[in-house]
């Protein structure tokens, strides 16, 4: 807690000093509602047999508010499926609730932010409605948590970020005085390159650590992205190692069209005296192709197909056919 307090002296004296400088325009307060919606049908095939089903898996539901300039506040509630185990088809989760802070090349976010560890792979990817980017899928790490971020660009081909985070994710509380420490730098070298690198690390006796790296060609109409990621140490295990690539590409020929593909290996490490790795019920390679279809702004329909080959030796071959959609408004 003492680390925590730290921290947020550290902020409070970023945000004094933006509220000490004079506005030099005028500047009316202003927000907005904003609603986005994940839905699709599917239907799996496995060893002859087939399955079907509708789901919501997301309704993020917020508003966001601009104090000043500098100052702007976004608060959202995802409504999904907990996945617990429970007798809840839906919950609600605080998602966002933070307050952000943007002068010149800063910027700093403080209360539940969103986590920068694959923001920069989940914006190349582009369809989180229809799949999660690699390490929000395999939960390496949490999309969001209640912690502080700082961003600062240096120059237009090279920022750096920093983040402590709880480290437990935004659907539970925090649990232990344990925070994740975590930093990343974002390289341009050459116009439509992109390359990141970002580590993190948390734990005391067994510390969890974490490093994702990306490699990404974008123009805008096309992009073509590969990801290394590794995580030693999952949940604070000793030798519950996990790791993996993605590979993804997409053309957009016109603004109603978007062709995609994507790649997904997923490994884990056997332990002390088991004969089988410890996630090897998810290990496997995961083939995605579609095609994005969007009539109007805000809608998008996909319908997919996905192949999964589990590494389980047992285990049966998975097909999927997806019409997944988004609307945002």
């Amino acid at each position: 807690m003492k680390k925590m307090f730290l921290l947020l002296l550290l902020v409070q004296g970023i945000i004094s000093t933006g509220f000490s400088q004079e506005e030099t325009e005028a500047f009316k307060p202003n927000g907005k509602p904003l609603a986005l919606i994940f839905t699709n049908f599917h239907t799996a095939f496995s060893d002859g047999e087939s399955a079907s089903e509708f789901e919501n898996t997301r309704a993020y539901l917020g508003y966001e508010y601009n104090f000043s300039k500098e100052f702007y506040a976004k608060v959202v509630f995802d409504v999904g499926n907990p996945k617990d185990g429970g007798g809840h088809e839906l919950s609600a989760f605080l998602k966002n609730a933070y307050v952000q802070y943007s002068k010149d090349n800063l910027k700093a976010y403080f209360g539940m932010i969103s986590t920068t560890q694959f923001k920069v792979s989940e914006k190349l990817w582009g369809n989180r409605y229809m799949m999660k980017s690699y390490q929000d899928e395999y939960k390496f790490n949490s999309s969001a948590d209640l912690g502080f971020n700082i961003d600062y660009k240096f120059a237009d081909f090279i920022s750096a970020d920093f983040s402590v985070i709880n480290g437990e994710g935004y659907k539970k509380i925090q649990g232990d005085d344990l925070l994740r420490y975590g930093a990343g730098t974002t390289i341009k070298p050459v116009k439509n390159v992109i390359a990141r690198v970002f580590a993190d690390i948390s734990g005391d006796d067994v510390k969890q650590k974490s490093l994702a790296t990306l490699l990404a060609y974008t123009n805008g109409k096309f992009t073509l992205a590969g990801e290394y990621n590794y995580q030693s140490n999952y949940k604070m295990v000793d030798g519950q190692n996990q790791y993996g690539t993605s590979i993804y590409s997409w053309y957009k020929p016109n603004n109603s069209w978007k062709l995609f593909a994507r790649y997904d290996g997923l490994n884990s490490d056997e332990l002390d005296g088991e004969s089988e790795a410890w996630n090897i019920d998810s290990d496997g390679q995961l083939m995605i192709a579609g095609a994005e279809y969007s009539p109007v702004k805000g809608v998008k329909i996909t319908p997919n197909i996905r192949f999964f080959n589990p590494e389980k030796a047992d285990a049966e071959n998975i097909t999927y056919l997806y019409l997944s959609a988004e609307f945002k408004f």
